[in-house]
């Protein structure tokens, strides 16, 4: 099947073939054809070296040809090229050697880890909640609490403070994903407004830590 790579020699043309080449070795298949043939004939000149996929690409594809007696640059190929009338891939060159797909291989999961989404920072929180009275149900509040659910953020352990007057608060940590949860938004939000409020009078940012994140390499 005929890959088609169109203006290769304006740079979108050139950074679409880079992109292309990412994880191949040819156009097409496992072995140089016809569509290798057609898209190193159409480029006017190598690709410049920022462009890595396509110039390891064209450096190999020009190595096949001098190894196949093309000695002057361009001459043959287009001949070549044109002698290519079906849609079948056709071994010009010899097989794909088991370094080449090694290669292939590697810049596949090297685009591939590439891509995985960073982890953000995190942040461990200490909130204390405050009752109205001595009256309020804590068992409830702290059910109040700890309904609030939302991406990137993991209630932890909690635990009841004495305040005087036979007034206890609610003290409970929170993990966070920093760039997923705002703490002043989650108690503006959450906490201080119906039917949140019926229990809470007050909620307050005790503490506020970042964790830090070890990486190592195997």
């Amino acid at each position: 099947m005929a890959v088609v790579l169109s203006n290769v020699n304006t740079e979108a043309g050139l950074k679409k073939l880079d992109e292309y080449l990412l994880t191949r070795s040819y156009i097409s298949g496992y072995l140089a054809s016809k569509d290798d043939m057609a898209v190193y004939t159409a480029l006017s000149s190598a690709p410049k070296s920022s462009y890595v996929n396509a110039t390891r690409w064209y450096d190999h594809i020009s190595a096949l040809l001098r190894s196949s007696g093309v000695t002057a640059e361009g001459e043959g190929v287009k001949a070549a090229a044109a002698d290519e009338d079906d849609d079948s891939d056709v071994d010009l060159f010899g097989e794909e050697t088991e370094e080449d797909k090694k290669a292939a291989e590697e810049r596949a999961a090297s685009a591939k880890a590439s891509t995985k989404k960073k982890e953000s920072g995190k942040s461990s929180v200490l909130l204390d909640v405050k009752p109205w009275d001595d009256e309020t149900d804590m068992k409830k509040l702290e059910e109040t609490v700890r309904s609030v659910k939302m991406e990137g953020l993991l209630w932890g352990a909690s635990k009841l403070v004495s305040v005087g007057y036979g007034i206890k608060k609610l003290q409970i940590m929170m993990t966070i994903v920093d760039d997923l949860v705002s703490v002043d938004n989650l108690i503006e939000d959450h906490f201080d407004v119906e039917p949140a409020n019926e229990y809470i009078q007050s909620c307050d940012i005790v503490a506020f830590n970042k964790i830090c994140l070890w990486f190592h390499e195997n």
